[in-house]
């Protein structure tokens, strides 16, 4: 402790500055303030709206404090790097710290880079650096490619990587472990802190943050670094409200966003002071502003709405009017799921289940964000089934724990990336960053092999590209590994990143005025003169010109909602298996809380027709009507999982007999539909469920090719094989995915071992079928008692997937009248 003693003096001016805000440090910023200046690297986890910025923000200015009052300060230039995985946290981090910077007397500068900052601004930032900058991971990348980055990087003290729980998840995650990799190399005395809200692996989050001592050899085990967790010791109090219908739709659809409930959602944005109301999706998010405004007008003028394919100025626009409280609510989607500082607002409003505890925990602090404030959140439901979600969000809260996050490993195209951005600034030596990119989690059981299979990749576009000059982006020169060809350096300087979409088209009015984007597969579908809401405004579409959607504005009371792909959440394992706690309850007409009681008359015509499973059974369900023999399984294991079961009982069910299946799944089972008999007595005698061929099962069940195909597109995009096109002259995506195809065809046939090939299917299994955890519900399926029944007709568990399937085909409006005619018909 003697360290920390020394720089007793340093904590005391951090403590005057705090009493001059009129706050009091906790003691949780207190041990950061001290473990940051005695040299050593952690983690802090505290709960949103704690102060946890100001407990690393603090001891790096503290340290500055300190050099410039003795006269040790020799050198200017960055002092410190701020992660942040988003750019809405970006201006109130950079408030935070300068101000308290220029009331500490330290003449420093912080700034920000982003995709944002202006090209004179980033010149002028490499001119002359802040001491304090902070950017995204993307926008650190692109200063690795900069020749100068090793002066640039020269004074380093310390990056911190805010929000490191939502990094780790992703392939953003691997690139800031590849970028420490790298500047703890130049910089050995590098400080590296994270800040976390609560996951389940907080500790190995911690572990892969800080990486190895050493370089990693494969098969060996050598432990990462030993570092500081901190945790803030505060339980933040969190108070949900959930919206119960009058009444309960005993044959619940997911088809209607909960407007029905609206007129319940309107006197909670009265009553508060300023309401966040967060949809899921983009487009549900547009339905909702549009429908609040339809129901109460006067609240024209008060109401905005966030979501990411709006316009950045139109968000900045309303993240400004929050912070200074002159709006009453606004509607919007996880854009502002984290960190920004709205102390005004006093309420959220979460429509639907967000199939996550720690993403519902995470939007309910966007309220009562300050410390000791209480956070209040109004589930709003959008069917009756999703009370059971409520009920369980509840239970998962009361235990404290929540969702694990599965860190990404042996991300290639990553690491192909990574080596062109080096090569493009100034160039590498593989001799020097082999042994740095293994002291990353992600790449630590890299093997020779496969190392010299990505340098080869770099330089001739490996065994299957050779003879194309295009592939051949780096160049060596005396086993230096550089990028000498400008038109390659700026190609890709523009593609730089781990974040993959759909191509995207920018929404202009006639008379100039971007509003933001729409993805091109959804507006390909318009034709000139239809109407569509976006961005909560009636617009007639004119023409699409390159990569314009250009539009003027309609008067017309209909039109069509933007849908976004990839916009569905998947049910966390965590909240399944306390969705299954739930539905135990209701096998025994036991309810612990007012969302489970709600739902009693439900639960008695499921009884009576079928039956409600304990913890101990499957339900199984098997009836024939008009459509055909209906076989439905009730694991309740979440959608992407039900996928997978799915094709794999279809696929076993097909030894028995040859059939033909329709599919349809939801969070809490799954349904076959067949025109013939389905032998399910037959099969269920014989180990349907079995473990044992699982791999070969899957890989047999599906189309792997095809789903690896699409993955494929995004790590096409990562490691550079397709280029998007420049500013303004973007490629269309239909380009984009003919390219990828090819080359996954190319790769398919002539290089199976490609490790970009092996990646798409690796991350097919692991993260779309998520096959450990589907191993782990069969295990779970083969300990449980089969309830095999067999209704006269559909039940309330099954009525929603039978919706499901039907969406497909059916428009919205046809849905909504055949729904309420099988409605009539289960009834009577």
């Amino acid at each position: 402790m003697g360290k920390v003693e020394n720089k007793s003096a340093d904590i005391e001016a951090a403590r005057a500055w705090f009493e001059s805000q009129g706050w009091e440090p906790f003691p949780f910023q207190i041990e950061a303030w001290q473990s940051y200046l005695a040299g050593e690297s952690g983690l802090v986890n505290a709960p949103t709206g704690s102060g946890k910025t100001y407990s690393l923000v603090m001891p790096i200015l503290l340290e500055g404090l300190k050099e410039q009052q003795s006269g040790q300060r020799t050198k200017a230039g960055l002092r410190a790097v701020w992660l942040s995985p988003i750019r809405a946290l970006t201006r109130e981090i950079q408030r935070a710290a300068q101000r308290a910077a220029d009331d500490l007397g330290l003449d420093w500068t912080v700034s920000i880079r982003s995709g944002d900052t202006s090209s004179s601004e980033r010149q002028k930032q490499m001119r002359k650096p802040p001491e304090i900058l902070i950017t995204t991971p993307e926008s650190l990348h692109l200063l690795l490619a900069s020749k100068n980055n090793r002066k640039l990087f020269s004074n380093l003290r310390c990056v911190v990587a805010d929000e490191w729980h939502e990094l780790l998840g992703s392939k953003r995650g691997v690139q800031v472990e590849l970028a420490l990799s790298y500047l703890r190399a130049q910089r050995p005395e590098l400080k590296t802190w994270g800040i976390s809200a609560t996951i389940g692996n907080l500790e190995e989050a911690m572990l892969i943050l800080l990486g190895y001592e050493k370089f990693v050899l494969p098969q060996v085990d050598i432990p990462p670094k030993t570092g500081r967790l901190i945790r803030s010791g505060q339980d933040k109090k969190t108070k949900i409200v959930t919206i119960i219908p009058d009444e309960i739709e005993t044959f619940p659809w997911a088809g209607h966003l909960g407007i029905t409930l609206l007129q319940k959602v309107v006197p909670i944005i009265q009553d508060s002071g300023s309401t966040l109301i967060f949809t899921n999706t983009r487009a549900q998010c547009e339905i909702w502003y549009q429908r609040l405004l339809e129901a109460e007008p006067e609240l024209a003028g008060v109401i905005a709405m966030h979501h990411g394919s709006l316009d950045r100025k139109l968000r900045d626009w309303v993240e400004n009017a929050l912070h200074e409280g002159s709006l009453k609510a606004v509607v919007c989607t996880s854009s502002l799921d984290l960190g920004v500082d709205f102390r005004p607002v006093e309420t959220i409003v979460q429509i639907g289940s967000p199939k996550g505890v720690a993403r519902f925990l995470q939007r309910a602090g966007r309220s009562g964000h300050r410390p000791g404030a209480t956070s209040v959140i109004h589930f709003v439901p959008t069917h009756s089934m999703e009370l059971v979600e409520a009920g369980a969000l509840r239970a998962a809260m009361q235990t404290g724990r929540v969702e694990d996050r599965i860190p990404y490993i042996r991300s290639f195209d990553v690491l192909v990336q990574y080596l062109v951005t080096l090569a493009v600034g100034g160039g590498f030596r593989p001799a020097e960053v082999l042994p740095q990119v293994r002291t990353t989690f992600a790449f630590s059981t890299l093997s020779n092999e496969e190392w010299a299979w990505c340098l080869d990749f770099i330089v001739h576009g490996g065994s299957s590209l050779e003879a194309y000059d295009e592939y051949r982006k780096v160049i060596v020169e005396d086993g230096l590994y550089k990028v000498d060809n400008r038109r390659v350096a700026t190609m890709h300087r523009l593609s730089i990143g781990a974040i993959t979409s759909e191509q995207v088209l920018r929404v202009k009015y006639l008379t100039g005025g971007t509003i933001g984007t729409i993805e091109e597969y959804w507006v390909s579908q318009l034709s000139p003169g239809d109407t569509f809401w976006f961005a909560g405004r009636n617009l007639q579409l004119v023409r699409i010109r390159g990569m314009e959607v250009q539009v003027k504005k309609s008067r017309s009371k209909k039109g069509k909602v933007p849908a976004w792909l990839g916009s569905r959440m998947d049910l966390s394992s965590h909240l399944a298996s306390h969705l299954r706690d739930a539905v135990d309850y209701m096998s025994r007409r036991e309810y612990p809380n007012e969302e489970l009681a709600a739902l009693d008359p439900l639960i008695e015509i499921q009884a009576e027709r079928s039956a409600v499973p304990n913890k101990d059974q499957l339900l199984i369900e098997y009836f024939k009507d008009r459509e055909g023999w209906h076989l439905l399984m009730y694991p309740f294991e979440g959608r992407s999982i039900h996928e997978g079961l799915s094709a794999l009982i279809a696929y076993r069910l097909g030894r028995f007999k040859p059939l033909s299946f329709t599919i349809a799944m939801n969070d809490y089972g799954f349904e076959l539909l067949s025109d013939q008999p389905i032998p399910i007595e037959e099969a269920l005698g014989s180990d349907l469920f079995n473990t044992n061929e699982l791999l070969q099962d899957i890989q047999a069940s599906i189309n792997d090719a095809e789903m690896a195909g699409r993955r494929f597109r995004d790590i096409c995009a990562i490691a550079g094989l397709t280029f998007k096109g420049y500013p303004g002259r973007e490629k269309r995506s239909k380009h984009l995915q003919s390219s990828s195809k090819l080359f996954f065809e190319v790769f398919s046939q002539y290089e199976p071992d490609n490790l970009l090939l092996r990646q798409a299917y690796e991350e097919v299994m692991t993260f779309q079928l998520q096959e450990l955890r589907l191993r782990q519900a069969l295990d779970r399926i083969n300990d449980q008692f089969v309830l095999f029944e067999q209704p006269g007709k559909a039940t309330p568990f099954s009525f929603s997937l039978l919706v499901d399937r039907l969406r497909q085909r059916l428009s919205t409006e046809k849905l909504a009248d055949r729904v309420k005619r099988m409605k009539l018909a289960l009834v009577k």
